[in-house]
């Protein structure tokens, strides 16, 4: 026995003033003073990767007060989990006991199956008699079930530093999703100070430097998962999850990463900690050979393919160096290029959704005021002359695009819809094989909805100026040079709801008032939907209920 297990638990329970998960001090954030008041299960619940027959679940205990993220230390545990049909565990339907201690940073995550496909369950983790937090999730529809509708919340970078995430909260609120769609940056990499609101940090990260370790991934995972609406959101619905650039460091691609300098250690070691750490906190399968691409159902109506845009990719072209039309160069890589293209032209559901982390409708700026080509470079990653410092999105890895939507063209696939973050603004748009010629022919092959940033900065909080001032002339300019885009709005934060039935898919976008206050209100502000065999983009009357 080690000298971290001869530690009483229960004496430790009994002071910490718990009772059911209630969040008390953050566990990433405790010292060793105040440690014997965090609570056992500090850092929430959370479920994802619904199928018919099963669901993740997943939590992290801390069972003695040394144990914290990142530590190394604690004992090996025992915890019990429970999946009912009702919150007050009546009707327990499955149940077991998972270890977990220090190698995994006593993060919990087992698979749940044997359920009922299209059911709405509750879950709970114990350890020592205390319970967890109850979560809700519900487990996808069987795969050749006739189904009226899928909802899904979707957001995209959420940045600690700036802002609260009042946007999870309004979507804990909704009762009528059936599962969140979060397309990557669930957390960021920087330093304290870094990256905030503006040049402006509202909650420093922990720790304070940068994230490079193994143990520092843990602790910034850990601060996330005790942020209250965070929380909430997670218990509330299964997450389809996938990841981007700041889950490792900014700008990361196979090889490396722009936010990775020599003097910080070797590249694979840093991405080797990145991914344990991120399989260890986040409700998310990973395949066989260790990938993160992966695709689900939901009966005949929608199949929807999580991209990895990150871990094959070839290095971004700068306006020096590199050319993106080079078929050498690669987004997907080929395997995963395969698996898409496989699965959009061989599957029988209505509508084919991509998670898709970075944008793939092409953008012309030729035409856009020199002060904001700067900050939508920064944003967009575009090869736009001394602009930008990397091609970041599929506009700068064209072979690529050319494949997927000649496939699309060539094998007559219909009703493709990628949903997309990482830019930080609103989009909606027809994705045309070729942009230059869409003003007079209007072809395109699929549809693209962009959600915004749930905190992190906007073209108006880089440039410093007011909202809906200077913004509105970027996107004048970029409606002007390109026609199939259906949708621009530079500066608000938020988050969207994209609702998919049998005639269209849907997305409405909300922002909130103030992502400095974390009390912030929201707005819905606009619906566009692309109907069923049309590949365009038109404006909805109004939101989903």
């Amino acid at each position: 026995m080690t000298p971290t297990t001869s530690f009483d638990r229960r004496a430790f329970l009994r002071t910490s003033a718990v009772a059911g998960g209630a969040l008390l001090i953050p566990a990433a954030l405790a010292s060793p003073a105040d440690a014997a008041a965090v609570p056992q299960f500090a850092h929430g619940v959370a479920s994802g990767d619904p199928l018919p027959d099963g669901v993740l679940l997943w939590t992290r205990v801390t069972p003695t007060p040394d144990a914290t993220p990142g530590s190394g230390s604690g004992p090996d545990v025992e915890v019990r989990w429970d999946v009912a049909t009702d919150p007050a565990f009546t009707n327990i339907v499955q149940s077991g006991a998972a270890a977990t201690g220090p190698a995994r940073d006593h993060t919990v995550k087992i698979e749940a199956g044997g359920l009922a496909s299209a059911t709405v369950y509750y879950y709970r983790f114990t350890l020592d008699g205390v319970a967890s937090a109850t979560g809700r999730t519900r487990t996808a529809p069987a795969v050749d079930a006739d189904v009226s509708k899928l909802r899904l919340g979707q957001v995209s970078c959420s940045n600690w530093q700036a802002g609260y995430f009042s946007a999870y909260r309004h979507l804990a609120a909704r009762t009528d999703l059936d599962g969140v769609l979060h397309v990557g940056d669930y957390l960021y990499e920087y330093q304290v100070g870094g990256f905030g609101a503006g040049g402006v940090t509202v909650r420093p990260h922990v720790p304070a430097h940068e994230m490079l370790s193994l143990a520092d991934y843990r602790r910034r995972h850990a601060q996330y998962k005790t942020d209250p609406d965070l929380q909430a959101l997670h218990a509330a619905q299964p997450w389809f999850i996938t990841w981007d650039d700041h889950e490792y460091a900014n700008d990361t691609w196979s090889g490396g990463a722009g936010n990775h300098q020599p003097n910080e250690g070797d590249w694979n070691a840093r991405k080797a900690a990145a991914r344990q750490a991120y399989f260890e906190w986040m409700p998310v399968r990973q395949g066989p050979g260790g990938q993160i691409y992966r695709r689900f159902r939901w009966g005949r109506l929608a199949e929807l393919s999580l991209l990895d845009l990150r871990s094959y990719r070839s290095l971004q072209t700068t306006p020096s160096s590199g050319d993106p039309h080079d078929p050498a160069r690669t987004i997907t890589g080929d395997p995963q290029m395969a698996w898409l293209k496989s699965g959009l032209s061989g599957t029988d559901a209505t509508w084919k959704l991509v998670g898709n982390s970075v944008m793939i409708t092409p953008i012309a700026v030729g035409n856009v005021e020199a002060r904001f080509l700067e900050a939508l470079g920064s944003l967009l990653g575009l090869p736009i002359g001394g602009v930008a410092a990397n091609a970041d999105a599929w506009d700068g890895y064209t072979a690529d695009r050319q494949e997927l939507l000649g496939h699309l063209k060539d094998n007559r696939v219909k009703n493709t819809v990628f949903l997309t973050g990482d830019i930080h603004s609103s989009w909606g748009a027809d994705v045309p094989i070729d942009r230059s010629s869409y003003w007079w022919n209007g072809n395109s092959v699929a549809t693209e909805f962009v959600t915004t940033s749930v905190t992190s900065d906007n073209i108006d909080d880089i440039l410093k100026i007011p909202a809906r001032t200077g913004s509105v002339v970027a996107e004048t300019a970029l409606y002007a040079g390109n026609w199939h885009l259906k949708y621009i709005e530079l500066d608000s934060h938020g988050y969207s709801v994209v609702d998919v039935n049998p005639q269209r898919v849907q997305m409405d976008w909300y922002y909130i008032t103030d992502r400095l206050s974390p009390t912030s209100g929201a707005r819905h502000a606009k619906s566009l939907a692309t109907p069923v065999g049309t590949q365009k983009v038109r404006a909805a009357g109004s939101p989903v209920a």
